[in-house]
């Protein structure tokens, strides 16, 4: 299905992108990234991708890459993610989300790009009244990021009906697991998701895993969750950029596996793998977590031809390799940069 034409990773330095630069060079197309490496990893990076340093928030940058490079599709990511950060920093959440969103838009417009496929998330829903989620079901957001993402849709939605820009929006739940090369996987300066704190608390790199809340309405008390192994979102991405280049679907589509595992049930998972037991620390409820969040992703299956293959076992395995990979890198570096500091001073 490889087509002519550079496809625009933004954010590509980051987990979800960098994953997907990677499956795109995989299938012989041609990306380019963008990331201002705020909190992305240039080493994340394919080697043989072109990458442009900049910021969405900046006009000039967003001008210059389109300058650059020849774009006719855009896969845009690059966003502020973390919901307890963004009831903290709520108008850098929508300075950073939407003024970036926004700028890269009109470039689009300007540019007639062909095809626009937006990371959007299930934060968008906020507290469901139905189970599993459908993407006709109210949205009423929670919290700064899940509006910020929402406002996104909105203005996406606005421009294609305007000026005929075809706009997938891909509703994501909770994104987990790592590259099968171990060479990438998730890894933020702040972590606040389950599965890579997991893997810390095995690795003594933490001394506990904070559970938020044992007392919600389940089966053992725990929150809920429907986990999307990071190579399934590729493929969902690459479907959408199929039907755009076809011509046969635009709009809105859960990704999730329709399953939901508990947080207990994750980490008695978790200890099986690694063989060793996860100290755990309860604390009270955050503010705005349902008791239970699971995709109905039949739109996707549908129209896309789409439908997830990795369980959670894969999502666990992959990212607690990753990390002793990364923990093994980070010591030898360190090593390294020992020896490098003997031979200068000497």
């Amino acid at each position: 299905m490889a087509g002519p034409g550079n496809i625009l990773v933004t954010g590509g330095a980051g987990y979800i992108g960098s994953h997907m630069a990677r499956y795109l060079i995989e299938k012989e197309e041609k990306p380019v990234v963008l990331d201002n490496l705020s909190t992305g990893y240039r080493e994340f990076v394919p080697h043989d991708v072109p990458f442009f340093k900049g910021d969405l928030r900046n006009p000039q940058d967003v001008a210059r890459l389109f300058q650059q490079f020849p774009i006719q599709y855009v896969m845009h990511f690059a966003a502020q993610s973390i919901v307890t950060e963004s009831l903290e920093k709520p108008l850098e959440y929508y300075e950073n989300n939407i003024l970036g969103c926004l700028n890269l838009l009109k470039e689009c417009v300007s540019h007639s790009v062909k095809g626009f496929i937006f990371s959007s998330t299930a934060a968008v829903y906020g507290e469901p009244e139905h189970i599993p989620i459908r993407e006709e079901s109210l949205l009423r957001p929670v919290n700064p990021y899940g509006q910020t993402k929402l406002v996104c849709e909105c203005m996406l939605n606005d421009a294609s009906r305007r000026f005929g820009l075809p706009v997938v929006s891909l509703r994501y739940f909770n994104a987990a697991g790592a590259h099968p090369s171990a060479e990438i996987g998730e890894k933020h300066p702040q972590e606040t998701h389950l599965v890579p704190n997991i893997i810390s608390s095995v690795l003594g790199v933490q001394k506990e895993l904070c559970i938020f809340g044992d007392d919600y309405p389940t089966a053992d008390g725990t929150c809920v969750r429907d986990f999307i192994y990071v190579c399934d979102l590729c493929e969902a991405h690459y479907l959408a950029l199929g039907a755009l280049r076809e011509k046969k679907a635009a709009g809105i589509f859960n990704l999730g596996s329709g399953k939901g595992y508990s947080v207990k049930e994750i980490i008695r998972l978790a200890e099986k793998i690694t063989q060793r037991e996860i100290p755990v620390r309860v604390a009270v409820r955050r503010p705005g977590d349902p008791a239970r969040l699971v995709a109905d992703f039949s739109r996707a299956k549908k129209v896309l031809s789409w439908e997830p293959k990795a369980d959670m076992r894969v999502m666990i395995e992959t990212s607690w390799r990753f990390a002793g990979n990364d923990l093994e890198s980070r010591r030898t570096q360190g090593k390294h940069m020992k020896e490098e500091d003997i031979k200068e001073s000497l």
